[in-house]
């Protein structure tokens, strides 16, 4: 068995470990990146890329279908399951060979293949053939699908969205489990791409959204294009030759089932943490086993140990990840130096149609202030530049401050509104007031214009404006 002595060890290749492996590597050469199963990131493989290609193909097939309604005369789209499935499976790759080809460009002696546990803490086992000591440990271990049991018994009919990527054609039904980003994107794009489609939730919750209105508006569009129940009291899942069988009971009390060709578990992702005996690392850990860390410093108690990105289950997105891989690895090299890193806005994307976009400060957290906070909003089924595309669905709340007139944060129900998010983000993150967001410029005909109504009527809350008049003659008409 070999043995290495090195001042930092990463566990994980992700987007996390890659970002920490190059921060530790600017103090020092003894660093070592060690990786469980293949390079490349969830993001490229399984997640936000091959989502996004699927997702793609769906939209140019949802342009086809809405053309009638601006006079344009086109047939049915014709859907190539397999041709569709090709280009998302070729484009994944590609990502995904990227990311690996960045890894494999790491110095062969930085890199290290095989399982990783701890021993003790400070010594690490990888595999069955290299025992590793570390002055410092990152632990960037990502994360993977969590299926509930009841779901299991769907047999090999059961799939996660990782499997989804490698389907060589498109099936002709799918049961989604779990109204959350994944099982909408991915349920969405199915239905316009022609499988029969119904989502199952619990609590009934969609996208992340908080707001209620925002959430009935959510579930009202989606159900125009396939059967959604949010919270669904599903009876049984079984297995039945080559399909899955699904029984629910409705509001009403009344029994319904239908079998599918696969079931789609979009259930939520559980950090890679369980598989590390870190029962044998020192390390205090919370009720499920994982470590407890600062989410300043990311470090794991007063340990020389730090977790980052989908590991700590904190913020699971990729710009999220990188961050928190460039304050770990920078913790890690400098120890017992440690510092509280740069923590950006949180900003999330759902990128079903309508998009669903958090920015800054939720609805659960304002709810919280000793000090209150004010809310302006503007509905977007007549604001013109939606009417235009014919995209008019959905909303916007936007948040702000009692006595600064801070902005605090938004939620968007709404066309392209990653867009509408980032400008919001960028936002928060200056500290701008509703009065300074007011007084920049807003073209016409925009979507943004709409932005600016919410922000009227939330100026005029914080009590920091006038009474936002009826229409806008210096707006320009549907603003």
């Amino acid at each position: 068995m070999d043995t290495r002595e090195v001042d930092v060890a990463i566990i994980g290749a992700g987007t996390a470990g890659m970002v920490a492996y190059q921060q530790a590597r600017k103090v020092t050469d003894r660093v070592l990146l060690m990786e469980s199963d293949q390079y490349g990131t969830t993001c490229a493989r399984v997640g936000c890329m091959p989502s996004k290609l699927l997702i793609a193909a769906a939209e140019h097939a949802e342009v086809v279908r809405r053309a009638p309604t601006f006079g344009v005369q086109a047939p049915p789209p014709g859907i190539d399951g397999a041709a569709v499935m090709d280009r998302v499976r070729r484009e994944r790759d590609r990502f995904a060979g990227g990311t690996a080809k960045t890894v494999e460009g790491f110095p062969a002696h930085h890199r290290l293949m095989g399982r990783v546990r701890f021993l003790a803490p400070g010594r690490l086992m990888v595999g069955d053939h290299t025992e590793v000591s570390a002055g410092r440990i990152v632990i960037a271990t990502g994360s993977r699908p969590h299926v509930p049991d009841m779901l299991r018994s769907a047999g090999d009919r059961l799939v996660v969205n990782d499997d989804v990527f490698d389907w060589t054609t498109l099936p002709e039904s799918v049961a989604v489990f779990g109204p959350g980003p994944i099982g909408l994107e991915l349920g969405q794009a199915l239905a316009r791409l022609g499988v029969r489609v119904r989502l199952f939730g619990v609590g009934g919750g969609v996208g992340g959204l908080r707001s209620e209105d925002l959430r009935d508006a959510a579930l009202a569009r989606f159900r125009d294009e396939f059967p959604i129940d949010p919270a669904a009291d599903v009876t049984g899942v079984q297995k039945t030759g080559e399909q899955v069988a699904v029984r629910w009971r409705d509001a009403d009390g009344t029994e319904h089932g239908e079998t599918f060709d696969y079931l789609l578990a979009a259930t939520g992702r559980r950090p890679n943490v369980d598989t590390l005996d870190l029962q044998n690392s020192g390390l205090a850990l919370d009720d499920r086993g994982a470590p407890v860390f600062n989410v300043h410093t990311l470090q794991c108690g007063d340990q020389p140990v730090f977790i980052a990105g989908d590991a700590n289950g904190y913020r699971p997105l990729l710009h999220e990840a990188a961050d928190e891989g460039r304050i770990a690895g920078r913790n890690a090299a400098h120890w017992p130096e440690v510092r509280a890193g740069l923590r950006r806005v949180p900003l999330s994307v759902v990128f079903t149609d309508p998009q669903i976009v958090s920015v800054g400060a939720r609805l659960p957290e304002l709810e919280h202030r000793d000090d209150g906070f004010a809310v302006g909003s503007v509905s977007f089924e007549n604001q013109g530049r939606c009417r235009v595309i014919g995209r008019n669905y959905g909303g916007l709340h936007v948040y702000g401050e009692y006595g600064s007139g801070r902005f605090l944060g938004a939620e968007i129900l709404g066309p392209e509104a990653e867009h509408l998010g980032h400008l919001l983000a960028w936002s928060v993150q200056q500290r701008m007031t509703v009065t300074e967001m007011l007084a920049m410029p807003y073209y016409h005909p925009v979507i943004e214009e709409g932005l600016r109504t919410a922000l009227k009527q939330l100026n005029r809350a914080l009590a920091r404006g006038p009474e936002p008049a009826e229409g806008c003659l210096e707006c320009g008409p549907g603003a």
